[in-house]
């Protein structure tokens, strides 16, 4: 497949693929080079809260948006919780060049703040025919490099992609989680004060962080939550000691079976203790894998803030965020866990919920950020468990 480039005489970034694919832009963010996984992000905003979704660990992100930047960055909209997920997405591709921010929250241009947090970026590539390749062949592995000199030595670029390990096997969220225990108080964003603390009184959450995205602790204090938070590698006894109503698994990158190595057996004992549990995104594949379902690798993965999921149980169809590369193969449900979303993009699995124990998960994203909000009563369908537990 024929990809086009920049215009521009003097290239400062290329984008090289495994295949040997070498695509020339201009250069925006921190200089050098990274490898990862490239992606495609359907979603026409929340780029700040996309770049910095922990999730993205190791993933070089394609925007099929076009304008990407014209809005800044600021210090509010970023998703990672923990200092110890400090950047997310490696690097990002974008079709046009970023203009002057335009925006009365915008703290700083694109390119600066991409620089400050490593990101490398490539502006001026066909992302529509980058995204149709995607979608053909899969994610590929890429390197962006980004030389103000316009200097790149392509073999040795396509030689360290073709030769990175990849996602699979992969356990990525020691690499993200947090360092150690803390509270969170931050509620969600309200005009025209942005985001406030709260001082919740209602149920006591315990989320495991595999990487949670800010806006799922927001989401919870916005709903009266204590919310307290534990790295990944959190014991049943750890969790326990901090004396929760419930617990949230989060979302975070990387493959879930590997993950699952050391969560699945804490997370199986919550389940045989009968805990009130609820997962998000990697959250929901760790819960399946501790109930005995399987995960498996996507070809191109669901990242964006305009998937439809239907709500089994209601018939009701919800438009909906997502970023994941893996996901829960259906067929592989156990007897006791019944299917309660379903993507109508590919028919994949989008949530499940057990029988015989308070645990349920959903595959997208209920807190949005970016995207619709549709998916906010999930939220409070768990807070609601805890109430009637």
């Amino acid at each position: 497949m024929k990809i086009s480039q920049a215009s521009a005489e003097k290239p400062t970034a290329a984008l090289i693929l495994a295949d040997g694919t070498v695509l020339y832009g201009q250069g925006l963010g921190a200089t050098g080079e990274v490898v990862g996984e490239v992606c495609f992000n359907t979603a026409m905003s929340g780029y700040q809260e996309i770049l910095t979704d922990p999730s993205y660990a190791a993933q070089i992100i394609t925007f099929t948006f076009p304008h990407i930047g014209n809005v800044g960055a600021n210090s509010d909209d970023t998703e990672n919780a923990s200092s110890a997920a400090a950047t997310a997405a490696r690097g990002a591709i974008f079709r046009a060049e970023a203009t002057s921010p335009s925006n009365y929250r915008a703290q700083i241009d694109i390119s600066a703040w991409m620089r400050r947090r490593g990101i490398v970026g490539i502006a001026g590539i066909d992302t529509r025919a980058l995204t149709s390749l995607i979608r053909e062949q899969g994610m590929p592995h890429g390197v962006i490099a980004h030389n103000p000199a316009g200097q790149f030595d392509v073999p040795a670029l396509q030689n360290r992609a073709a030769s990175w390990e990849g996602l699979e096997g992969r356990d990525l969220a020691k690499d993200v989680t947090t360092l150690q225990s803390f509270a969170h108080h931050e509620s969600g964003w309200a005009w025209p004060d942005g985001y406030a603390n709260q001082n919740a009184t209602g149920p006591h959450i315990v989320v495991i962080d595999y990487g949670v995205k800010r806006n799922i602790l927001r989401r919870l204090v916005s709903e009266n939550c204590r919310v307290t938070v534990v790295t990944a590698t959190a014991s049943y006894d750890d969790i326990m000691a901090k004396k929760p109503d419930g617990v949230l698994l989060s979302n975070g990158p990387g493959d879930p079976a590997a993950t699952a190595e050391y969560t699945g057996p804490v997370i199986a004992k919550l389940i045989e203790n009968k805990i009130p549990t609820f997962g998000v995104c990697l959250g929901h594949q760790i819960l399946a894998l501790a109930a005995g379902a399987k995960t498996k690798k996507m070809t191109h993965g669901h990242h964006g803030a305009n998937h439809p999921v239907k709500d089994i149980a209601t018939g009701k169809v919800e438009i909906v965020s997502m970023n994941h590369g893996f996901t829960v193969d259906g067929d592989t449900l156990p007897d006791n866990v019944e299917e309660t979303h379903v993507s109508l993009f590919d028919g994949s699995n989008s949530g499940i919920a057990l029988k015989d124990a308070p645990a349920f998960s959903v595959q997208h994203h209920p807190e949005a950020s970016p995207g619709p909000q549709d998916s906010f009563y999930i939220f409070r369908r768990f807070i609601d468990g805890l109430k009637a537990a």
